[in-house]
């Protein structure tokens, strides 16, 4: 048995998320997460709201709250909706919690002992037509690198280049729109990242497997121009993380908070602090997952992320950990594997609140249940490129996989055995060599589906899964047991009670991917035996004959063209 860490990438907390951010990250963190609890692994699955920076003020003076206020009615409407496409977090975190203000401030006076901390006199835009300070993501303008049109002044999402507000064309607030920016002098703290070049570089070359997405984003920012450029880490705002607190290494810094980039990914950290509060353990029992000289030396990390949060997570906040730890006192776990993807479109074009475009979290939960969202969006994940949501595709996946594939066949067997044995395993005849094919069949089937489900190849495990519902399928066309029966009571017998423990066995098998499903097919099948196939043979024999069972309703309703041609017109962002 391993102990695994896995971390998703936290959604920010000024609006509900669409299906793109939902399976950049959460979606297939919790497909490994429930993969690998399935496998006997203890497993720490952990999760947060992203809550400070200047997006959550302006939210939360649109909403007309005090953002305090709003940050904890989002966080849980996220939670609910997480809950609602089954995301089984061991703990769904604040990074405005108290764990996090006190271990940011912390790791942050640990860099400044390591000499890793500078204070610097820099110019800043300042909106007059805002009265404020602008942070470098509210100001857009046109990237000089690519020319895209709506670059923030930190990053271009575009081309992921590292920007500066003043790199920025044509430069605008995104607060008000507002151009009649000016440049002040203000001071801030930098963390100086680029001292530890050298040591990222080869710690990422230390990284064996790692998706050539995430290595070559990292690589990218540690080579290209001038190389890694030292990083500001506070802000000019009122809500967020002090700097100035009790023992930092530096004065003069009231009214400022640290950068969000800085303090959400120690939110990892401090929302595992927050789940061992929760349940009253004491902090040996979140440190042995995150400190090397406490128990994580035998902790496998793995993240799941966007290919927009990679440099942070590759670069930014291993120069925290790493720095953090320059008198070797303080050995904190470092990811083992970071999982990234690319960008979800929607219908030719991208996700958009203000325009209506795309499917939100609330909205697909309220279309159809989540197993749908997940199976679709899991089987189409953009892993080595972008892919794209179409209503077509959505539909045709949904029906030729899920109705015609696994649904018909746990209700052909369920209503057949209920209509010539009743709702109960049938007893009688014994296998031969075309139930053996199957076995054998199956066996190399899911040792395929393991491996890739190991290695996080998240569409290959969705089509192994599927190619193994299908084996199942061609065995009952081909045994034919509605036929057998007129000639052959039992050898049908014992051709349904094959069939009925596959249908157990698929429930098991899928379970990562469609949660409720699988839970509603062991209900009827009154059976709460989870164990993962080992041996086939025993794995076919779990139900034994003589065992009660209900027919289930329908799995999965097909999607109608009726249905298809409402939702595309719902949110096409044309009305």
């Amino acid at each position: 048995m391993a102990r695994i860490l896995i971390t998703s990438a936290l959604p920010y907390i000024n609006g509900i998320k669409h299906l793109g951010n939902l399976v950049g990250s959460q979606l297939p963190a919790d497909l490994y997460a429930r993969y690998a609890r399935a496998r006997g692994h203890e497993v720490m699955f952990i999760c947060a709201t992203d809550e400070h920076g200047t997006p959550a003020e302006i939210a939360a003076a649109k909403a007309g709250q005090p953002v305090a206020e709003y940050c904890a009615a989002m966080h849980e409407v996220q939670g609910e909706l997480a809950r609602g496409f089954g995301l089984s977090f061991d703990h769904f975190g604040r990074s405005s919690s108290a764990r996090n203000h006190a271990l940011t401030q912390h790791l942050a006076a640990r860099l400044g002992a390591a000499g890793l901390i500078e204070e610097v006199s820099e110019k800043q835009v300042y909106s007059h037509t805002d009265g404020r300070f602008l942070p470098d993501r509210y100001i857009e303008g046109t990237c000089p690198n690519c020319g895209y049109e709506r670059a923030r002044g930190d990053q271009c999402e575009e081309c992921t280049k590292q920007l500066d507000p003043t790199d920025l064309i044509n430069p605008r607030s995104a607060i008000s729109g507002a151009t009649d920016l000016e440049v002040r002098e203000t001071r801030h703290l930098y963390l100086r990242q680029s001292k530890l070049r050298d040591t990222l570089d080869q710690w990422i070359d230390s990284q064996k497997g790692w998706p050539v997405l995430t290595t070559s984003i990292a690589k990218k920012w540690l080579h290209d121009g001038d190389g890694l450029q030292d990083r500001g880490i506070t802000r000019d705002l009122d809500w967020g993380v002090p700097v100035q607190f009790e023992g930092a290494p530096w004065g003069g810094m009231d009214g400022k908070v640290f950068y969000v980039w800085f303090d959400a990914p120690i939110e990892y950290i401090a929302a595992t602090a927050e789940w061992a509060d929760a349940l009253g353990k004491p902090d040996s029992e979140w440190r042995r997952w995150w400190r090397m000289d406490e128990g994580a030396e035998d902790v496998r990390y793995v993240q799941f992320m966007g290919k927009d949060n990679v440099p942070f997570h590759t670069l930014s906040f291993p120069a925290t950990l790493i720095g953090a730890n320059f008198d070797g006192a303080e050995p904190w776990k470092m990811v083992d594997y970071i999982k990234s993807f690319n960008y979800l479109n929607y219908d030719g074009g991208q996700f958009s609140t203000s325009l209506g475009r795309g499917v939100f979290m609330d909205q697909a939960l309220a279309l159809l249940p989540s197993d749908y969202w997940r199976w679709w969006l899991l089987s189409h994940a953009p892993e080595n490129s972008d892919s794209e949501f179409t209503w077509e595709n959505f539909q045709a996946s949904v029906n030729k996989d899920l109705a015609d594939v696994l649904g018909n066949l746990v209700s052909r067997v369920t209503k057949f055995c209920r209509s010539k044995f009743g709702e109960m395993v049938p007893e009688g005849g014994s296998y031969g060599a075309r139930e053996q094919q199957l076995i054998d069949d199956l066996t190399r089937g899911l040792t395929s589906y393991q491996n890739v489900m190991d290695g996080m190849m998240v569409r290959r495990s969705a089509q192994d899964l599927r190619a193994l519902w299908v084996l199942g399928n061609e065995y009952l066309q081909e045994a034919a047991p509605w036929s057998a029966f007129k000639t052959d009571p039992e050898q049908a017998a014992a051709q349904i009670r094959l069939a009925l423990n596959l249908i157990r066995f698929y429930a098991v098998i899928s379970q990562p991917f469609i949660p409720d499903a699988s839970a509603r097919i062991m209900a009827a099948l009154r059976c709460d035996d989870w164990s993962w196939p080992e041996d086939m043979a025993q794995a076919l024999g779990v139900l034994p004959a003589g065992h009660v069972f209900e027919v289930p309703d329908v799995l999965f309703a097909k999607i109608t063209d009726e249905q298809r041609i409402e939702w595309e017109a719902q949110f096409s962002g044309k009305n």
